[in-house]
């Protein structure tokens, strides 16, 4: 009951100071409303990123080829010893067809695909005064498979065009409402001229996915949107005049292989064929291992923003106590007249706690409206769902309640141990 009647005291004590009582409320405001917004922005961000990583395969494997570790050594003096810098790549450094071969009749079970693509460059898809910037990627048969694209018309690229290195390609629907005015009958079988590097190719369209528009990036408009455009390995292969072989390729595991025990699995059937090579060898990583350590990566920001938003609860805090220690002041006679009627120091320190609490509790759900609303017009600007973190919630309610005990005991204890003699003749 003499919690209820504080609670009572310390919001007819606001009321009758309402500017004082918001203006000492502000600094725990904008510190609550900063942290809430932050994380809810943080959050959005992670589940975002988190999300189209999964998209991508959260159990993929990437296995390519990297540079053995560098036994150079450099002594007090500046004397280098050991291999120092590493040679180009040459043709016996590459993956080769055989190796991925002996790879998949040796693990056949484990591998739904093997994905392998190279890039032939950005460029403009042209037909008159109609173009398109567009992103030309050579892929084979298991990129397709994995990346599931919605073929809208038309067919896939096929192994006989991997085989004979065919100048087909798969367009999307956004590149053939600009160049075809968005007829696919039209585009089909149709060729397509493309610029790169000031230099034209010709393709033939065999094919139309539908385009999906990346949920990570997504502020390009729809005149300046690149799209890719996909033409069999082997033709891109050639076209760049590349070695043969590959230096990365990606796996798509079954869903019951642990991909822990089969990375070591990859990383030792490939590096045998590496055992001479001095200077290169095989190394294997998985999107799992991305994910956490882009999510590892981004909440440790959010979470370092966040601790120095935070820093204003203090100033909050300081200003709680300050305006504790001169309501205090102001209402000295009062804490006599309640001492002189049996008011024990215990109640008094109560009383003030209460209201230093309650000044931080109302100011912390302001806070926290004011957080959620900024929160989420910041992450529709940014072009993401609002996410808002719950702990973060929770967190700032706890956090206001310590505030409140913090910096309201040092004046409600001065206020208890107060003389009520010396009280009561206070003017």
């Amino acid at each position: 009951m003499l919690i209820f009647e504080n609670i009572l005291l310390a919001l007819s004590g606001l009321k009758s100071n309402k500017m004082r009582a918001f203006l000492t409320m502000l600094g725990i405001i904008i510190g609550i409303s900063s942290v809430i917004a932050i994380m809810t922005v943080g959050n959005s961000l992670n589940t975002s990123v988190t999300s189209s990583m999964q998209e991508m395969g959260a159990n993929n494997l990437t296995v390519g080829v990297k540079q053995k570790s560098s036994s150079e050594e450099v002594t007090i003096e500046g004397m280098r010893f050991g291999s120092g810098n590493r040679r180009a790549m040459t043709g016996e450094d590459y993956i080769t067809e055989e190796m991925l071969e002996a790879f998949e009749k040796e693990y056949g079970s484990n591998i739904e695909a093997v994905s392998i693509s190279e890039t032939v460059g950005n460029g403009t898809a042209e037909d008159g005064n109609l173009s398109a910037n567009v992103n030309i990627t050579g892929v084979n048969v298991g990129y397709l498979e994995t990346n599931e694209l919605t073929l809208l018309a038309g067919r896939s690229l096929t192994e006989r065009d991997q085989t004979e290195a065919r100048k087909v390609i798969l367009i999307s629907d956004k590149l053939v409402e600009t160049l075809f005015n968005g007829n696919r009958n039209n585009a089909l079988e149709n060729t397509v001229d493309i610029n790169i590097n000031n230099r034209y190719y010709t393709y033939t369209v065999v094919g139309i996915y539908e385009y999906e528009e990346s949920s990570v990036f997504s502020s390009e408009s729809d005149d300046d949107i690149t799209t890719e455009v996909y033409l069999p390995l082997k033709a891109a292969k050639n076209q760049n005049h590349s070695e043969e072989g590959y230096t990365q390729f990606t796996i798509v595991t079954t869903t019951d292989t642990d991909n822990n025990t089969f990375i070591d699995q990859v990383e030792y059937f490939f590096n045998v064929y590496y055992a001479r090579n001095e200077d290169y060898e095989i190394s294997v990583t998985s999107m799992e291992d991305m994910l956490e350590s882009m999510t590892d990566m981004l909440s440790t920001i959010s979470i370092a923003i966040s601790i120095i938003a935070g820093i204003s609860l203090l100033v909050g805090g300081i200003g709680v106590m300050n305006i504790m220690l001169v309501s205090i002041t102001e209402r000295t006679r009062e804490i006599g007249t309640r001492k002189a009627l049996g008011a024990t120091n215990g109640s008094i320190r109560m009383q003030f706690i209460t209201e230093s609490i309650v000044i931080c509790l109302i100011g912390g759900f302001m806070g926290i409206v004011s957080g959620l609303l900024i929160g989420t017009a910041a992450t529709s600007l940014l072009g993401y769902k609002a996410n808002a973190s719950l702990g973060s919630i929770i967190f700032s309610v706890a956090f206001s309640v310590l505030i409140g005990v913090f910096f309201g005991y040092y004046p409600a204890n001065k206020a208890a141990k107060m003389n009520p003699i010396e009280a009561l003749r206070y003017e």
